[in-house]
């Protein structure tokens, strides 16, 4: 047992060893693929301007390294510049343009910090979208894991919050609206599949709660579907129909429209007549 626990040492050491290798290499590869640290002419007269205006042009040529290079020599070496602020945001611009999920937790480490460095700083809503459309990008499909989702959700609420007199505040809703729907997907998967394996308890239980939370869920027809197919099979029709109601007055376009006018019907022709009132003594008849 000990040799085996040597070995298996052994192996975990060589793996880390190697893992560090390609680390380096990768940091290498860099380094020579954007010539090194980008330092301004001896003798500019602004060399803050000229790093960023260098960093912006390479931005636009989307040479990430090569932009990225030049906005961290401005932040490191100038911190009084005018221009290190819009340096800050420009080295998480270079990290979102490379899109990997490695990148965008390098993104979000800068906006965080640029947040924390400039919070009035005229351009700190930006800073906050971008913090949210780091964690949108890697929204995953509705039944994997929804961390990055209920981040998104987070920031773009807060961005709404703060800055709603800002450009990109149609932007911000739009996102926003989109992480919920994804959101409310997995929950909605969850329930189709309580509905397929006749466990009708398990998606009343799972939509009722969805519903009350985001009524504005952008798939909710389906949801009112099998919440009332639901409430059908386990015998509460009076339940059902409101749900049914609902696709008809809320969606004028929906694959679950005419089977939900053709239940309503059904429905309401099998419920009992109200009972009649009792004629007062002495009324006319």
């Amino acid at each position: 047992m000990a040799f085996l626990d040597g070995r298996a040492r052994m192996i975990r050491m060589t793996k880390l060893v190697r893992w560090i290798a390609v680390l380096a290499l990768a940091a290498s590869v860099g380094a020579c693929a954007s010539g090194g640290p980008k330092k301004p002419p001896t003798g500019t007269a602004e060399p803050d301007k000229f790093l960023f205006d260098r960093g912006t042009e390479n931005i636009g040529r989307k040479r990430w390294i090569v932009a990225r290079e030049y906005f961290r020599q401005l932040v490191d070496s100038y911190p009084q510049s005018p221009y290190r602020a819009d340096a800050k945001l420009g080295i998480g611009d270079t990290y979102m343009g490379e899109h990997s999920a490695e990148s965008y937790v390098l993104a979000i480490n800068e906006f965080r910090e640029f947040l924390n460095f400039y919070p009035t700083n005229k351009r700190a809503h930006y800073a906050q979208f971008k913090l949210g459309e780091a964690h949108f990008n890697q929204l995953k499909s509705p039944m994997r894991d929804q961390t990055e989702t209920r981040d998104a959700i987070r920031e773009f609420q807060v961005y709404i919050q703060r800055y709603a007199d800002q450009p990109l505040i149609d932007d911000a809703r739009q996102k926003l609206r989109q992480a919920k729907d994804r959101l409310d997907e997995w929950d909605l998967g969850v329930a189709e599949h309580y509905f397929r394996i006749k466990w009708y308890p398990g998606t009343i239980g799972r939509l009722v709660p969805m519903l009350k939370a985001d009524p504005e869920f952008t798939g909710r027809d389906k949801a009112y579907y099998l919440l009332a197919s639901s409430y059908e099979k386990v015998k509460q029709p009076a339940q059902a129909l409101p749900f049914y109601e609902r696709i008809v007055n809320e969606f004028e376009q929906s694959d679950y429209l005419e089977q939900a006018k053709k239940r309503i019907a059904e429905l309401k022709s099998t419920q009992p007549a109200p009972a009649a009132k009792d004629t007062p003594k002495g009324a006319l008849l």
